[in-house]
């Protein structure tokens, strides 16, 4: 991207605080917004040194973190860990960070194609059948970018040589970036396992973004997305799937920030 382009995203000397980071019960979250992570990864595209991964978490993914120690740690070595989330926002706020608004997956996903256009090659892993290639195809359309490929898993863990074979067909088609469409903490699971096997410069794990860039799943109108209250509108959308998501992690959440606030409990 030049440096017209990263003006035009918003981008200051705030790309100069990459260490600038802040601790949610334990877990890493990086205080940095959808410029900075668009910045952030077209550097490392640019550098080819390794995969790097993209944790895209908010109060689900923190509070799973506190049922599995395992979970933490992956989220912990995440080379960004972003908040999808107004909790974590202004619990950035709260430690003195200047943080405007969340880094919603979806919406880092567009903004990362729209601002490079057909620069690079994108991978889309996740979905139900024939959601990857329609998510292609809708950016492809709307922002010319170039699909390498896409996949649907099965709903079940894959062989070892069907692992093997989807990696050999990623490494083959050579993205720049591979987005993972996967829940969490399965995505998560996914990057962190497969890493060490990827040549992608860059893997970010994106959940519903999918769904709701297909337009296969209604977002919440902005005013409710950007004032914390877009688990209310999808909690009435899909109770059953997300009642335990947001209303027993919801209130574990509260409870252990609270405790942490108040220096009742670590978190480390």
């Amino acid at each position: 991207m030049n440096d017209e382009a990263v003006s035009s995203l918003g981008v200051t000397e705030g790309l100069s605080q990459k260490d600038d980071k802040f601790k949610v019960l334990g877990v890493r979250v990086d205080a940095v917004q959808i410029p900075d992570v668009v910045a952030r990864m077209e550097s490392w595209i640019a550098q080819r040194s390794g995969s790097h991964f993209i944790a895209v978490t908010g109060m689900h993914g923190v509070t799973e973190a506190q049922h599995n120690d395992g979970f933490k740690k992956i989220l912990n070595s995440a080379d960004l860990v972003v908040p999808d989330g107004m909790p974590l926002v202004w619990l950035g706020r709260l430690r003195g960070h200047a943080l405007k608004r969340r880094v919603y997956g979806p919406e880092l996903m567009l903004t990362f194609c729209r601002a490079t256009g057909r620069q690079y090659r994108h991978f889309f892993y996740g979905g139900l059948p024939g959601v990857p290639k329609l998510l292609g195809d809708t950016l492809r359309d709307r922002y010319g970018i170039t699909v390498a490929g896409e996949y649907s898993p099965p709903f079940r863990i894959l062989t070892p040589e069907e692992d093997e074979q989807i990696l050999k067909e990623i490494h083959e088609l050579q993205p720049d970036v591979l987005w993972i469409g996967l829940s969490t903490p399965k995505q998560e699971h996914w990057m962190h396992e497969h890493r060490p096997k990827l040549k992608v410069p860059v893997v970010v794990g994106v959940g519903a973004a999918f769904d709701l860039n297909t337009g296969r799943t209604k977002q919440a109108p902005e005013w409710m997305r950007e004032h914390g209250l877009e688990w209310f509108f999808r909690l009435l959308t899909e109770p059953r799937r997300l009642w335990r998501r947001y209303i027993l992690y919801g209130s574990q959440f509260l409870w252990y920030v609270a405790a942490e606030l108040l220096s009742l409990r670590r978190f480390e």
